[in-house]
């Protein structure tokens, strides 16, 4: 008995509409590259853009100094900021403590004295080195000079908010001791080497 002979029929469907996706592991590394290459590309943009924003909040800061606007400081300044002047025994700690310093200063000294700008670095997101001098009507003030860090972060309430968290100045003597300096620093080296316990009072 014969067999009738059917024609062969293919189904189309849903699983031949798309081509088959691959899960070869080699494609997986792929991908993991992929996504490491735009997670690296982020990081960069991200930490061009925080490039030299601490040094435009110093650079604010010294402005408003000098404009003798306290208002303009304040949000520049974190709250549990730390800052030494080296002229003081001991530092300033605290946003209330440091505005009530430097409001102290614009209240005290004429408004023809400004901080000028000698140089300023600007690479690190974070930390600022400054070197500076005072002027009074354009003209340079006597034992004037001086350098100053800061390092910066963001405000916790607001990140797009860079915050001065801590500064230390060190500012021009006016008496210069030049060589004598070495001479006391050998002899309180002499003496801290003889007697050891003396270094708990320094």
């Amino acid at each position: 008995m014969a067999h009738a002979t059917q024609p062969l029929r293919l189904r189309v469907g849903a699983a031949t509409s798309q081509p088959a996706r691959l899960h070869h592991p080699t494609h997986r590394i792929i991908r993991a590259r992929e996504d490491g290459s735009r997670r690296r590309r982020s990081a960069l943009v991200a930490a061009s853009a925080a490039k030299g924003r601490a040094a435009e909040v110093v650079r604010e800061f010294y402005e408003g100094v000098n404009r003798r606007d306290l208002a303009a400081v304040a949000p520049l300044i974190a709250e549990g900021c730390v800052y030494e002047d080296l002229v003081f025994p001991r530092p300033m700690v605290g946003r209330d403590r440091v505005l009530g310093f430097f409001g102290d200063f614009m209240g005290s000294v004429s408004p023809d004295l400004r901080f000028v700008i000698d140089d300023i670095s600007g690479e690190d997101p974070s930390a600022v080195g400054v070197t500076w001098h005072l002027e009074w009507k354009g003209r340079p003030f006597p034992f004037s000079r001086g350098c100053s860090f800061y390092r910066c972060q963001p405000d916790p309430q607001r990140q797009e908010q860079i915050q001065i968290v801590y500064g230390r100045d060190c500012v021009e003597p006016a008496t210069k001791p030049g060589e004598l300096a070495l001479v006391a620093i050998r002899g309180v080296t002499w003496l801290l080497e003889r007697f050891p316990s003396l270094a708990d009072r320094l």
